[in-house]
């Protein structure tokens, strides 16, 4: 979206097109789990919970949430892969990574977070978020094979 080197656009806006677009390109209109790029920090992830909010609409009750990093750390460029590798877990093993050292959820990031431990859930299909300097936004969407 290239709205700032460093910060986001504040209206998620060019977040909200990657998912989008990443949903719309894989044909699916619900994901049971969302692998946030969840940094941890205030700004952040207030504009990433919102452009889910606002993609998944009345769906979002229906998803868990939860990001790789608090458990392995921001790997930059690596971030995205494992960031996959999460939704991957979700999707071929039913099993919902929690966000690791998540005790007290910013109350404006109303989401269903997995807390603590992981969740057994059936997910036929989740989204991967990676959300780089200078609006360079992706997603990919993993789905169970037919």
């Amino acid at each position: 979206d290239a709205h700032h080197l460093t910060a986001p656009d504040p209206e998620g806006e060019g977040a909200a097109r990657a998912m989008t677009a990443a949903l719309r390109d894989a044909g699916i209109g619900e994901v049971g789990y969302v692998q946030a790029h969840g940094t941890s920090t205030p700004l952040n992830d207030r504009i990433e919970v919102a452009a889910i909010r606002r993609v998944l609409g009345a769906a979002v009750e229906r998803a868990h949430v939860s990001s790789s990093k608090g458990a392995l750390g921001h790997w930059i460029a690596g971030a995205g892969a494992l960031g996959a590798l999460y939704a991957w877990e979700a999707v071929a093993r039913g099993r919902v990574l929690p966000t690791a050292g998540l005790t007290n959820p910013d109350p404006t990031c109303d989401v269903a977070h997995v807390i603590g431990r992981a969740v057994d859930k059936d997910v036929v299909a989740a989204l991967a978020n990676s959300f780089a300097f200078g609006g360079a936004n992706s997603c990919l969407v993993l789905r169970r094979a037919a």
